[in-house]
Formats: C-alpha cells, sequence, structure tokens
C-alpha cells in the first residue's frame, strides 16, 4: 500500500502518529538487517534476535533521524552498536580469518540453493571489512560518499578499498564454489 513513498515520506507519516507504518521500513530492509547482524554474529537465532532489537531502537529513535543521510546508514549504525552490545554481552570470541577452511577441504557435498546462498558464504569467508564495504554497497545500496562516512574514508579509499573486496570473491569464489560456479555456467 505504501511501497511508492520514499523513506523519507514514511518516516513523516510515522512521526505524524501513523506508527503501523513502521511495518513497511521493516520490511524494506529486514534482509539487510539480518544480514549484517548475522556477519556479526555468524548464528542465526542471535542475529534473528539482533535484528529485531535492532528495530526496535530504530522505531524508539526515529525522531532523531535528521535525514543527512540514507536512512539504510543510519540503520546500519544501530545494527552496528546492537551487535557489538550483544557480543559484548554474551563474550563471544570471534573466529580469525585463518579458522576458514582452506581452498579443497571444505565438506564435500555442499549443496547450495541459489547464487545468492553461494555468494554469502564466500562473503562470509573475507574478512570483516571486506564483507562490511560489500555489504552496504550491495545489499545496502549504498553510496561510495554514505560508505565513507560510516566507515570514516573518503570515497576515493572506498572505491579502492570496494574494487580489492571485489576480487577477493572472485578469488574465493572460484577456490571454493569452482563446482558450483561450473555449474551455473553449463545451466
Amino acid at each position: 500500500m505504501y511501497k511508492g513513498y520514499s523513506d523519507s515520506a514514511l518516516i513523516q507519516r510515522i512521526l505524524q502518529g501513523e506508527a503501523p507504518l513502521f511495518a513497511e521500513l521493516v520490511e524494506r530492509y529486514q534482509s539487510y538487517v539480518f544480514t549484517l547482524a548475522f556477519r556479526f554474529t555468524g548464528n542465526r537465532e542471535d542475529a534473528e534476535e539482533v535484528a529485531q532489537d535492532s528495530f526496535v531502537k530504530a522505531y524508539r529513535s526515529l525522531a532523531d533521524f535528521r535525514g543527512e543521510a540514507k536512512f539504510s546508514t543510519w540503520l546500519y549504525i544501530i545494527v552496528r552498536t546492537s551487535c557489538l552490545t550483544f557480543l559484548r554481552k554474551k563474550r563471544i570470541r570471534t573466529v580469525p580469518l585463518e579458522g576458514a577452511p582452506e581452498p579443497g577441504h571444505l565438506p564435500r557435498g555442499i549443496e547450495f540453493r541459489s547464487r545468492q546462498a553461494a555468494v554469502q558464504e564466500a562473503i562470509r569467508l573475507l574478512g570483516p571489512e571486506d564483507a562490511q564495504i560489500l555489504t552496504h554497497f550491495y545489499q545496502g545500496e549504498q553510496s561510495l560518499e554514505e560508505i565513507g562516512r560510516i566507515m570514516g574514508l573518503n570515497p576515493n579509499a572506498v572505491k579502492v578499498r570496494l574494487h580489492r573486496a571485489r576480487l577477493r570473491l572472485k578469488e574465493k569464489m572460484e577456490s571454493h564454489f569452482r563446482t558450483t560456479i561450473r555449474e551455473w555456467q553449463e545451466g
């Protein structure tokens, strides 16, 4: 019903008393928020909990959204803070990249239901900075300038890091998912 409204128009209506419209924002960003939370927590259940908590915090703080950046940029900061708080409370230690499986050592028979699942798995094998920048750019559809504000970098540095992250993603795809890629090309 409100699909044609921009985020800022929806936010204005929510702030004017139409609270149920927040569900539209949740629907628009639930995949993005879950993906970010999953990248931090590495666990589906924890990611779902953090995502829900992030949306509650976003709703409560909506009046603080000034519109200087995209809503997704503002929401990212809430998700990141929620993840860090959650992890601190659980005292979960993150697994370093060295703990990732080596090429050719992945369990045989892993089948991915879609290309997206394979790409998401390859991103998971990347370092946190590469995963963050790829998620912001592709899933969050944020500009180089917005990503720069979030990461504290100038847009040119973001562009270079994005390029390098893409190359590393390609390497991971080719080394870990060679069979899957071949099936895509044949199918």
